[in-house]
């Protein structure tokens, strides 16, 4: 049992990982929209998703070419929901949690094409005639 506990303890004590679970609070996202806003590589980013899966907190699905992650709606880990709770009172406050925020409502402004083909220069450009990241894509 100490184990699991410690599992989801040391994937909670990584800042980066706070941030990606704080903005997964806001919905589930794709591996690019998370990459673009912590500014981090891609690899950087999986390997703090696949320690947030890992220890039960987060969960993830495939749609065609994206990999989506969600904050974990089974109990994979027992201790992983009172942390998620912890978590989703804490750091309301937090100067670098508001403006992963304020990145992530620029990028879900952006396709997300667009968005994995260019990752924050894409936040720059003008994608007015573009569908929505939301859209299904053909």
């Amino acid at each position: 049992m100490i184990e699991t506990f410690h599992t989801v303890a040391k994937a909670v004590a990584d800042p980066s990982r706070l941030r990606i679970l704080k903005l997964l609070e806001a919905g589930e996202l794709c591996v690019c929209q998370i990459t673009t806003v912590l500014d981090l590589a891609a690899a950087t980013v999986s390997k703090h998703l696949a320690a947030l899966k890992t220890a039960g907190l987060a969960q993830s699905r495939r749609d065609g070419k994206w990999v989506y992650y969600r904050l974990a709606e089974r109990d994979f880990n027992p201790h992983a929901r009172a942390f998620l709770e912890l978590l989703r009172t804490s750091l309301t406050n937090d100067p670098t949690i508001a403006a992963d925020r304020a990145v992530l409502a620029q990028v879900n402004a952006v396709p997300l094409q667009v968005l994995c083909d260019h990752g924050r220069a894409a936040l720059g450009q003008n994608h007015s005639s573009s569908p929505s990241c939301c859209e299904k894509r053909t």
